[in-house]
Order: C-alpha cells, then structure tokens, then sequence
C-alpha cells in the first residue's frame, strides 16, 4: 500500500513537472515569435521610409499609417564635415529631431521684425541713396517629447550629408 502511494507520487510528480516543461516552452516560443515581428516591423517601416525619401528627398516631420500601426517620423540630414566627429554628429541630430517633434506636437511662437535702413549718399557730383531691409524671425518652442529612437541613419546620395530618421510608434 506504501509502494503504491509513492509511486503514485511520483507520477503526480513527474506530470507536473512535464505540464511545467510544457508551459515554459510555450511561453519561450511566444516571447521569440513577438520580439520577431517587431524586428520584422522595423525593418519593414525603414525600408518604407528609405524608399520614400530616396525618390523623394524630404525633411520635417511626417505621419506614416501602416495597416497596422502609425508611426511618426521625423526626418533632418546635416552636412558631415560641419562635425568633429560622429558622436557629435548624432547628438545633434537627436536634438533636432526632438525639436521637429516638439513643434509638431506642442507648437510654437513665432516672432518676426522687420527693419529698413536708408542710406544718402550727398555727394555733389552723384547723389545716391542705398536701402537695406533687414528680416529677422525667431521661433521658439517649449515642451518635452520622449520616446523618440533613431529609426536609421544614412548617407544621401550626394554623400556630403547624412539623413537622420528618428520615429515614435503612435497608438492608432
């Protein structure tokens, strides 16, 4: 009667440990089969994008819809030499990324003067009078965008400049 007890222990043991074994696996292949497709997304999106502005070069900030999902981008190119060195390079590049985003989403004010200046010239011979006009706008922004992640990055194709795509998955 004991043996029996103990085997029957051991079974309840054995097929708790399988059921455990199987759980584990299933959630193993769903974790795998997610962190897929969002690698299959992105690189679907970058794809997308790079085609788009390849035949169309464009800078600023764009809506893209997906069947599935909508992205925001935000899209800025800086000229190579301008920058001691790559770092630097891509610091830039994110804060003005986030300053596309920021404009777009919170908006910002803008100012604008106007100055005209006159000249005489009294000369005797030649009298002349010279006008300079002088525009100065400012546009200033304030706000905070968070999540925005660099997308890719790449050579235009005249190769003195590099193309920034930064991009935040929206909810839909």
């Amino acid at each position: 009667m004991i043996s029996e007890y103990i085997g029957t222990k051991r079974n309840y043991q054995n097929l708790n440990n399988m059921r455990k074994l199987f759980l584990l696996i299933a959630i193993a292949s769903t974790i795998n089969a997610n962190s897929q497709s969002l690698n299959d997304d992105k690189a679907t999106v970058t794809n997308f994008i790079k085609r788009m502005y390849n035949s169309a070069p464009f800078e600023g900030v764009k809506v893209i819809d997906d069947y599935d999902h909508q992205y925001f981008i935000s899209v800025l190119s800086l000229e190579k030499g301008k920058y001691p060195n790559e770092a630097m390079m891509n610091r830039v590049a994110q804060v003005k990324g986030q300053s596309q985003a920021n404009i777009f989403f919170n908006g910002s004010t803008i100012s604008s003067d106007l100055v005209i200046k006159t000249t005489e010239n009294k000369s005797i011979d030649k009298p002349s009078t010279a006008v300079e006009t002088i525009e100065s706008i400012k546009e200033n922004a304030m706000g905070f965008v968070k999540s925005m992640e660099l997308l890719t990055n790449f050579d235009n194709p005249d190769g003195k400049r590099m193309v920034f795509i930064f991009y935040k998955e929206m909810t839909k």
